[in-house]
């Protein structure tokens, strides 16, 4: 799986280079930081127009693989919730997009685009279930397929669209990328999706409404409230220094999300399903110490190199944006503590630990918040490295701590 897995991410990796190269060049520092205001758009509305499900669906999915009857529940509720949540989403996005529009951009001139993610909606919802099957499945060569063919469609539709209509194509294309995956995944995964998703078999049915509402709550909290603040951030950052600025922070979570990826992948295919049939502390704790012993070290010594090879970096993918240069160190150390924290935080999604996590996340998001907030002050962009790198060290200890006391309380109840 892992090999797999890094074939895809390599090609992306390369393909991404040469993208992000083009908009360095062709848009600069203030296109790029648009560039990552629309993107955190679009996560924040594939979270809300799926009520955030995905998770859910995937640990269901590896625990009742054969029992097809809760499956058809699971289903059903799933896609009333898919309904309603890309519904509300929708018409919120579409009454307020001149409002949204100067928002993320102090301008009004980017409203239709957000219309037209207005009306994408259904679909990235529809998306998400299907994912969440697929993920649910640890099918890994058709998840491979799937990620890779979508990824380069998307690209060549962004290039078009760049080729075109500049800055305004780009972030087009972005908001369309879902359509394009939504097609991957009926060509590549119709018939095994065909065989969990029995469509003649949903119904209004809210037997998991209760389940799954946990994991509605934990990707609010992961998912919209991180990409609100990254925009909030950025927006202080270019309100307070400038554009410029603003451009190189995007930059480095752009270059951080391309290795980073890899790991939310595999651990989304792994670990959730593998977490999700541990019991005791004494298999988790094995289980984390394996993938510790052989992932993290990889992602190690890959980040030592990116580290080494910055200013080439630089040089290849945003030549003239010498300013990201200092913000390496503290990105990737704290991406280094972060991926050590996901593996353990990924049991609040397998055992559905929804106070866990909510408590947790809301601590981690409030230190990156506060921290970003003072140190953008003193350091610039820079600071909000240095807070990302503090808050995922605190973060750890929590999380460590959270992880510990759930199996300690389990234990004390059997031994009663």
């Amino acid at each position: 799986m892992t090999s797999l897995n890094a074939v895809v991410i390599f090609i992306r990796l390369v393909v991404s280079l040469f993208i992000q190269r083009l908009l360095a060049t062709n848009l600069g520092e203030a296109g790029i930081a648009k560039i990552g205001q629309i993107r955190n758009l679009l996560q924040i509305v594939t979270s809300t127009s799926s009520l955030g499900t995905f998770n859910g669906i995937v640990k269901y999915v590896a625990e009742f693989e054969n029992e097809q009857k809760k499956l058809s529940n699971l289903f059903s509720t799933a896609f009333i919730f898919g309904f309603l949540g890309a519904l509300v989403t929708g018409l919120i996005i579409f009454f307020n997009a001149e409002f949204i529009s100067l928002k993320l951009f102090k301008a009004n001139v980017y409203a239709g685009i957000i219309k037209c993610l207005a009306f994408i909606l259904p679909v990235i919802s529809i998306n998400r279930i299907l994912y969440g099957i697929i993920n649910g499945q640890s099918d890994y060569k058709s998840y491979a397929k799937i990620e890779l063919s979508g990824y380069l469609l998307a690209t060549v539709s962004l290039l078009i669209f760049l080729y075109y209509y500049s800055l305004k194509g780009v972030l087009f294309s972005i908001i369309i990328s879902p359509l394009i995956s939504f097609a991957v995944i009926l060509y590549i995964a119709y018939k095994k999706i065909k065989i969990y998703l029995k469509l003649n078999e949903l119904s209004l049915n809210f037997s998991f409404a209760k389940p799954l509402l946990a994991f509605v709550l934990m990707s609010f909290v992961s998912s919209v409230l991180i990409n609100y603040i990254e925009i909030d951030i950025r927006t202080t950052i270019a309100n307070r220094i400038n554009i410029k600025e603003a451009g190189y922070w995007t930059a480095i979570n752009f270059i951080s999300r391309n290795y980073m990826v890899f790991s939310a992948s595999l651990f989304t295919l792994y670990v959730i399903p593998k977490f999700a049939k541990i019991n005791t502390g004494r298999e988790f704790k094995n289980e984390v110490i394996y993938i510790y012993k052989t992932i993290l070290p990889l992602f190690g010594v890959g980040m030592i190199l990116v580290y080494m090879f910055r200013n080439l970096i630089i040089s290849i993918v945003y030549p003239n944006f010498e300013g990201i240069e200092p913000l390496f160190k503290w990105q990737l150390l704290g991406d280094f503590v972060r991926l050590a924290t996901l593996v353990l935080s990924y049991q609040f999604h397998a055992k559905r630990m929804v106070w866990s996590f909510v408590i947790t996340e809301f601590v981690s998001l409030g230190l990156f918040y506060f921290l970003s907030k003072h140190y953008v002050d003193l350091y610039g962009a820079e600071g909000v490295v240095i807070a990302h790198f503090y808050r995922y060290i605190l973060y750890f200890l929590v999380v460590v701590f959270a992880v510990w006391y759930y199996f300690k309380s389990k234990s004390n109840d059997i031994n009663e």
